[in-house]
């Protein structure tokens, strides 16, 4: 937020909206795709399918959800997202990258988990926004430095 007035600037409002529609993303892609439309047991089955453990499944559902409830609330917004980024990591290598680049494509495309992976980056870079319940740590002190350098 701005330090002279203390009110969040536009580009404050910009971080936050960021933040809460991807953890809404998070929150509806645990719940509805997975959950709802395809149940845990399903989502396993379809995890086994593309070569991952069926086990790895329950822990995407679990992580997505509570992932994306503490990106709703601000709680530690850096370091959620950067957790939340191996999923889509998975997602793009593991089922989306051999069917091209358009989501509509049979069996989705590349295109979005590659998008949804800059966000999470993206907002592990900016940070939490106002009205963050448990404001983030600066990221180097999430890779164990006090201070990042900069290159002279």
């Amino acid at each position: 937020m701005n330090s002279r007035t203390n009110s969040p600037t536009t580009a404050d409002w910009g971080v936050l909206l960021l933040r809460v529609s991807l953890g809404i993303l998070f929150l509806a892609h645990s719940i509805v795709l997975k959950l709802i439309t395809y149940g845990a047991d399903g989502t396993a089955q379809f995890f086994v399918g593309v070569g991952l453990p069926g086990w790895l499944a329950y822990v995407t559902i679990a992580w997505e959800l509570v992932g994306g409830v503490l990106l709703v609330l601000g709680i530690q917004t850096r370091l959620v997202s950067l957790i939340l980024s191996p999923i889509l990591l998975g997602a793009l290598f593991f089922v989306h990258l051999g069917n091209g680049w358009v989501f509509t494509n049979t069996n989705g495309g590349w295109e979005y988990p590659a998008y949804l992976f800059v966000l999470c980056i993206t907002q592990a870079l900016l940070g939490d926004g106002p009205y963050a319940l448990s404001p983030s740590r600066p990221l180097g002190e999430l890779f164990g430095h006090s201070r990042v350098q900069m290159a002279r």
